[in-house]
């Protein structure tokens, strides 16, 4: 039988105090969450393995999750952070590669000053470097960063890069444009794929399943089933859905357009690819 993927999910320990966006505004998240808590959710969904996803941009926070992928099988590879407009990076990566449960490197740009700083020369750089070492790339974005991200990944056509959440576009609002051309854009470019993640929390409290179903089907129709990956984002997910909704939400939409063989790319074999898990 295929091997299930959550290829988007996270850890955390709130003592550790690294994470800026946790706040009252997201009070159901103000606790720990660690394998115990999601490993039930997994069984019911008929997921084994999942990604685990910085939420702290610092290495420490890349630490705290690689000692975790070490300690639970149920953890195939983490994407971690490193600060890469530095003249350090090269060092920095070089160290934390000889991880194997590290798959990729994930700067949070969404909350960064500027918009552009994709576009920066040691950053252009530190991307090269990136894909040399084979590592993967997530990009944590909003639509207003679509053409800068896309204007960088061009430059560096030999990085594996993965758009996450597809860039949070504006669902509670029905807003397709300008996020729709922007997407078909950068899907032009063989190198990206998209992860299928994030959806629910950028919706209305009263969601359905229709509100997302323009936006899944774009970038079903500019990605394909080879460039697609499901990820459940939990535990952010559950400001918004249970676990359970995540995976059917996703499964039902994605069902209408793609037949049992796609689908098992996509929850599982495509981000086994991606992320070069070698042990799946």
């Amino acid at each position: 039988m295929a091997t299930g993927i959550d290829a988007h999910q996270h850890f955390w320990r709130i003592a550790r105090g690294d994470y800026g966006w946790m706040n009252e505004s997201v009070a159901p998240l103000l606790r720990d969450f660690g394998p115990d808590d999601l490993a039930p959710h997994l069984a019911r969904a008929g997921i084994h393995r999942t990604i685990l996803v910085q939420a702290a941009p610092t290495e420490a926070e890349t630490a705290f999750m690689l000692e975790i992928a070490a300690a639970n099988e149920l953890v195939a590879g983490v994407v971690g952070w490193l600060d890469m407009d530095s003249d350090a990076f090269p060092e920095r990566l070089d160290a934390v590669r000889q991880n194997p449960r590290l798959v990729g490197i994930r700067p949070m740009l969404q909350d960064l000053d500027d918009d552009r700083w994709i576009l920066r020369p040691r950053v252009l750089a530190n991307l090269e470097r990136l894909a040399t070492s084979g590592l993967a790339f997530d990009i944590l974005c909003l639509p207003r960063h679509l053409p800068h991200v896309t204007e960088a990944l061009g430059r560096v056509p030999s990085l594996c890069a993965v758009l996450d959440h597809i860039a949070k576009p504006e669902i509670a609002a029905g807003r397709l444009d300008p996020w729709r051309a922007d997407i078909a854009e950068l899907a032009r470019l063989p190198n990206v794929s998209c992860k299928v993640s994030g959806l629910v929390t950028e919706a209305a409290p009263d969601w359905r399943l229709e509100h997302f179903r323009p936006y899944v089907d774009h970038v079903t129709e500019c990605f394909g089933e080879d460039r697609l990956i499901f990820g459940s984002d939990w535990p952010v997910a559950t400001l918004a859905a249970s676990y359970a909704e995540v995976a059917n939400l996703a499964r039902t939409l994605l069902s209408a357009r793609f037949g049992p063989e796609a689908l098992a790319k996509i929850f599982g074999g495509n981000a086994a690819r991606f992320y070069r898990l070698s042990d799946i």
